[in-house]
This record gives C-alpha cells, structure tokens and sequence, in this order.
C-alpha cells in the first residue's frame, strides 16, 4: 500500500491595519510577523519527502509559499481550488462594537447562516478543495505534498474528514495562522488527520 501525506498549510498574518475582511481583495501582503511565522512552518519540512507545493493564487498565500519552495526546492504551483472562499461582505469591518454588519442593509445576506447565504457556500468549498487534495496526493503519491490555502476551505476538509457537518461557529476553528493540517493516505484513502502549529510561538 501507498502511504501518501497531503498537508494543508494556513498562510501567516497579513498586514490590515484597516482590520477589514478582505476574503479575495488582491494585493494583501502578508506582515513581517506572518513572513516570520511562515519560515518557522517551512523550516519544519526540512528533510521530509515532499514532491508537490501548490498555492492558492492570493498575495498571502504565494508569500507564505516562498520559504517551503526554498526548504523543499519546489517550485509551486498555482491551484484556483485553494482559493480563499468568496464573501459580499469583502471590504467590510465585521468584528466588534464598530462592525458595520450592524447595518440592516446587510441582514438580507444573513438570512441562511447554514449555507452560507453571504458568500461561497460550504459545500463549494469543501467539493473544490478535496479536488485540489486527490490533485496532490496523486503529484506526490508515496510522499507529502504541501497546499497553501485559507482558514476557511482547510477548515471544511477538516470537518468533512471528520465526519462533521461543515456548518460551524467560527470561533470554534482549529486553523490558526501559519498551522498545518495533514491528511494521510493509504492509497486512495484518508486514514488519519493530525493538526499542528509550528509557528505558534511567533
């Protein structure tokens, strides 16, 4: 049987001082914290097997994947599935007292939490992911394979793996930035899931 590791790797802190969503704005770096927090999960695969690196194509995610392409000597690859998923509240302040979801011209887009009906729903994401999952696995069959992608879709493959339904509380995420979630394979399928953070104390 072939043993077969696909880790799903969160891009590090980005630079937002306007602290905004910013779901699939372009041009969103990652800061000088999130460059240092990639290098320490990078560092971590040094002399593993890895034969893929893919990316989801945002700013972030491509930064994050800079020091893994110098650990493994891979050159990544561009991946559209590991995309961040797609949110109408993008530009917006969603978090505390000056939220502007208080607003009720927003509220219309709150009417289905389940879907979500604001954005990309749930099961889009997690079918493009595990597409973007058999892609890898099969690139790096026998070996690992590195995706840098988002909270979010790492968060739904999480929960489809599990066995939970991918409707959730988002602050009950375990997806921290620069974390790692690996899938492991016998063949075709996953028997085990294991999560880390080897950023975490930057």
């Amino acid at each position: 049987m072939s043993r077969t590791i696909v880790h799903l790797v969160r891009h590090g802190e980005v630079y937002n001082p306007d602290k905004i969503l910013y779901g699939r704005i372009p041009g969103y770096h990652l800061s000088a914290r999130g460059r240092s927090q990639a290098a320490a999960t990078a560092k971590s695969f040094a002399g593993h097997s890895v034969r893929f690196l893919a990316s989801s194509p945002l700013q972030r995610a491509l930064e994050t994947s800079e020091p893994f392409a110098e650990v493994t000597g891979l050159e990544p690859e561009i991946d559209h599935d590991l995309l961040e998923a797609g949110n109408q509240f993008e530009g917006l302040r969603v978090r505390g007292v000056r939220s502007q979801l208080w607003s009720p011209k927003y509220w219309p887009l709150m009417k289905n939490p389940l879907l979500p009906s604001w954005g990309e729903h749930y099961e889009d994401i997690c079918r493009r992911m595990m597409v973007a999952v058999k892609r890898a696995r099969l690139k790096a069959e026998g070996g690992e394979a590195i995706l840098v992608t988002h909270q979010l879709p790492i968060v739904c493959v999480q929960r489809r793996v599990r066995g939970l339904p991918l409707a959730h509380n988002p602050s009950a995420r375990q997806c921290e930035l620069a974390s790692v979630t690996s899938l492991v394979f016998l063949d075709n399928d996953i028997t085990d899931i294991f999560y880390s953070e080897p950023a975490r104390e930057i």
